[in-house]
């Protein structure tokens, strides 16, 4: 089954290939600066095969990491939704080909990979602030839904390297949410800016939960006035959501459908830059710090805690697949509970 050839280069030097031949297995061939080490090595690859291990193709010594990363960039990343996520996907294996793109495949291990984490971690982001586990752990997770293809589709390798790396422990997450003071001078702020749709943008991201790309990806036909509701349609997590309007923002939308742009049938056809620098203004204005427009998010959902809203239902709005990132506002829905206690024990008289 095995042969060993032996080999005279132009140099003289001698080499011995071996090449293993097996019905229903790919071709197996290395080869060896001497002998002894073609035998062993043939001796190996037999054994495996008797005991019906499943042998990848030569593929993890031929292919290097950079082809590998080119192949999913090229083929798998532009079937997914093209969103920040994506964009910053393709950012994060730019940065692993830039260490590693030179490397056979089957030299990387789940130390080489841990070596880069450490580099990762004591490196600093484009704005020169240091590098969170959180930040990290996106990284290693870009890197292994790319071996994951590796191994399921192409059988590049046997097993993803990147499963055997731990991941650093991540905060429970951001909250910052605006106060009733906070929140009337951004407002007021707001009214006052020189950017006309600003206001209309925060008080919707605010009354909503939605994320930035889904504001301004909105369009008019997922747009029901008269239900008083949203759909969007692109998503992060690629779902349908649904959120109700009503109040003053539903009152701005309405006032808004009757001034459309004849060119775009987006609610919101904004320069996304022109209106952080506007948002970052009024914020400034109203004197807020420590505030990012992401954090109007949070303030949707913290309103809604407070209101004695489930997290099944913060989550249904938000759009969180899980639960798990609803519970950073569960203290806020103990505000509701100690209203209602309160009450009920007034009424009763207890």
């Amino acid at each position: 089954m095995a042969t060993i050839e032996k080999r005279r280069g132009t140099d003289g030097a001698v080499t011995y290939r071996v090449r293993i031949r097996k019905r229903g297995y790919p071709e197996y061939s290395e080869t060896f600066p001497r002998k002894t080490d073609a035998e062993q090595w043939a001796k190996q690859i037999e054994a495996d095969l008797a005991r019906g291990r499943y042998l990848p193709s030569n593929d993890a010594r031929r292919r290097t990491f950079g082809e590998m990363v080119d192949r999913y960039v090229k083929e798998v990343l532009p079937h997914k939704q093209r969103n920040r996520s994506a964009d910053k996907m393709e950012s994060q294996l730019d940065w692993w080909k830039d260490r590693l793109g030179p490397y056979a495949l089957v030299t990387i291990t789940p130390s080489t990979i841990s070596d880069c984490k450490a580099t990762l971690l004591a490196g600093k982001t484009r704005y020169g602030t240091p590098r969170t586990p959180q930040t990290v752990n996106r990284y290693l997770a870009a890197l292994s839904a790319v071996f994951k293809v590796a191994v399921r589709e192409w059988h590049w390798l046997e097993s993803n390297p990147v499963s055997n790396v731990a991941r650093g422990a991540e905060s429970q997450g951001r909250v910052r949410w605006l106060d009733d003071a906070e929140r009337a001078a951004l407002f007021g702020a707001c009214e006052k800016s020189e950017n006309p749709d600003l206001l209309a943008v925060v008080l919707f991201a605010i009354s909503t939960g939605a994320r930035a790309g889904e504001i301004y990806g909105l369009r008019w036909p997922s747009v029901n006035l008269k239900e008083g509701r949203v759909v969007f349609e692109k998503t992060k997590n690629s779902e349908r959501r649904a959120v109700p309007i009503a109040g003053r923002c539903l009152d701005l939308l309405t006032a808004r459908s009757k001034v459309r742009r004849l060119d775009s049938d987006l609610v919101f056809p904004v320069s996304r830059r022109a209106m952080e620098r506007a948002f970052g203004d009024a914020l400034r204005a109203a004197k807020i710090g420590d505030f990012r427009f992401h954090d109007l998010r949070h303030s949707a959902a913290s309103y809604l805690a407070q209101s004695g809203a489930t997290t099944a239902e913060i989550a249904a709005v938000l759009g969180h697949k899980t639960l798990a990132m609803v519970k950073r506002y569960s203290h806020l829905g103990d505000l509701a509970t100690v209203g209602a206690v309160t009450r009920m024990v007034q009424k009763v008289g207890l």
